[in-house]
C-alpha cells in the first residue's frame, strides 16, 4: 500500500484536461501514491443541487490530501436556470465548491507562488532609461486569508427586518436608509483577530524558511479601518517575532502599479482574501499568466493544491487539448513540498524551467497565438506534448 493517498477532482472545463497531467508528473517523478477520483463542480449541482457533494467531503475527510483542477461558476439566475427542473423551488442556492471546501476544512492559509522562468516570452519587461530591455527576476509568495473577508458568503438581497435593524444602528448607514428591500444587496467583510494572526505569521515563516528579507502586508486601512487595520496591528505583533525581516505596508491599489514598475522588490505578500486574489493574479501575470499560477490551499489537516486558472469552457471540448498545464504541475510540486518530498518538488520545478528556457515546446499562450484547433498547426504544442517534454527532463 502506497504512503498516501491523493484525492483528484478534475471538475469542470479544462480541469478534465489538466489535472490528469500532473498525475503523471508525479508518478514519473517517483511519488509514491495512490489517486482516488472524486466528484466536483458544475454537473453535480445541475443533477444534484450540490456542487460539493458529501462523498467528495468524506474522501477528503478521510485522505487529507486533494489535487483539484478548475470549476465553473455562473451567477445567481444562471445557476438556477441549469438546475435539474426537479430541483428547483427547493430553496438550492449555488455557492462556489471550493469556497466551501476551504470553509468546511478551514483552508485559511492560501498561497500562491509567482516566481518568473528565463526564457519564458511572456515575463515582464521594462525598458531602461538607455532604451534597453530589462527583464527582472520575479519570485514572490502571496499569502492570501481564504476564509474570512467579502468571500465569506454572508450576504443578501432585500436584508431581512433584523437584518437591517442592526446595520441602521451604524451611522454610516443612514444614506441607504429608505431604500426598498429587493433594491438593496449587502455583502459583508468579516475579519477575525485569529484568522488574521494565522496568516501573517505563516508569511513571516515563509519569508524566514526561504531567505525573503520582506513580508508586505497589502491591504486599504486608510479606508477599511477596521478589517485591514486588524489586519495590520497582527503582522506589527507578529514582526517582533522575527526582526530580521523588514515589514511593509501598500495599499492594494498603489500596489497594483508598484508591481508593473519594480516586481523584484517584493518578496512575501500577505492579505485578505479578495485583495489577496487580485494581487496574485496580477502577480501571475508577469510571470507568464493564468498558465503558470500555482496554488495551495493549506489548513491544519487538510490540503488542497490547484491552479488559479478558471475553467476555459471555450477550450474544453478540444481534442487534442492545448491549454498550458505547468500551472496545475506546479501545483502537484506544491503537493510535494507539503508533504515533505522537496527534492522531487525540485526536480519537477527545474524539469519546468529547462522545457521553458529552451523554448522548443510551448503552448499557445506561450507562442502569444489565439487558442483553439489551428493553434497546432501554427506550431503549439498539446497539453500532453508539453507534459512529455517535462516528464523527459525528468
Amino acid at each position: 500500500m502506497n504512503t498516501f493517498t491523493v484525492v483528484t477532482m478534475p471538475g469542470d472545463g479544462i480541469g478534465q484536461s489538466v489535472l490528469p497531467e500532473s498525475v503523471r508528473v508525479l508518478e514519473a517523478v517517483g511519488f509514491d501514491a495512490d489517486y482516488v477520483h472524486a466528484d466536483i463542480g458544475w454537473d453535480f449541482w445541475c443533477r444534484e443541487g450540490n456542487p460539493l457533494p458529501d462523498r467528495t467531503i468524506d474522501l477528503l475527510a478521510q485522505h487529507k490530501l486533494g489535487l483539484f483542477g478548475a470549476i465553473t461558476s455562473k451567477p445567481k439566475k444562471e445557476a438556477l436556470a441549469e438546475l435539474d427542473p426537479d430541483l428547483r423551488d427547493k430553496g438550492l442556492v449555488y455557492f462556489s465548491p471550493i469556497v466551501a471546501m476551504r470553509q468546511r476544512f478551514d483552508l485559511d492559509i492560501c498561497l500562491r507562488p509567482c516566481r518568473s522562468f528565463p526564457g519564458n516570452p511572456l515575463n515582464f519587461v521594462r525598458q531602461t532609461l538607455d532604451r534597453r530591455i530589462d527583464e527582472p527576476v520575479v519570485d514572490v509568495a502571496i499569502f492570501r486569508q481564504n476564509t474570512e473577508g467579502l468571500y465569506a458568503g454572508v450576504e443578501w438581497t432585500d436584508p431581512p427586518a433584523q437584518v437591517l435593524e442592526a446595520f441602521e444602528t451604524h451611522k454610516k448607514f443612514g444614506f441607504f436608509k429608505g431604500t426598498p428591500g429587493p433594491d438593496l444587496a449587502i455583502s459583508t467583510r468579516i475579519f477575525t483577530r485569529n484568522a488574521c494572526r494565522r496568516i501573517v505569521r505563516a508569511a513571516f515563516e515563509h519569508a524566514r524558511k526561504f531567505g525573503y528579507k520582506s513580508v508586505t502586508v497589502c491591504e486599504k486601512p486608510n479606508v477599511l479601518r477596521e478589517t485591514s487595520g486588524m489586519m495590520e496591528d497582527e503582522a506589527k505583533r507578529a514582526h517582533q517575532d522575527f526582526p530580521e525581516i523588514q515589514l511593509w505596508s501598500t495599499n492594494i491599489d498603489a500596489q497594483m502599479m508598484w508591481l508593473t514598475k519594480n516586481p523584484e522588490d517584493y518578496g512575501v505578500i500577505v492579505a485578505g482574501n479578495m485583495f489577496g486574489d487580485i494581487v496574485s493574479d496580477a502577480f501571475a501575470g508577469l510571470v507568464g499568466g493564468l498558465g503558470f499560477a500555482c496554488s495551495g490551499n493549506i489548513g491544519d489537516e487538510v490540503a488542497v493544491f490547484e491552479p488559479t486558472h478558471g475553467s476555459a469552457p471555450k477550450y474544453a471540448e478540444l481534442d487534442p487539448p492545448i491549454v498550458n498545464p505547468i500551472a496545475m504541475i506546479l501545483s502537484a510540486a506544491m503537493l510535494l513540498d507539503h508533504v515533505g518530498e522537496t527534492e522531487k518538488a525540485e526536480r519537477v520545478r527545474a524539469a519546468v524551467a529547462a522545457v521553458v528556457a529552451e523554448g522548443k515546446v510551448r503552448t499557445y499562450d506561450m507562442l502569444k497565438i489565439a487558442g483553439g484547433p489551428l493553434s497546432i498547426g501554427r506550431g503549439a504544442a498539446t497539453t500532453q506534448q508539453m507534459t512529455d517534454a517535462i516528464i523527459a527532463r525528468l
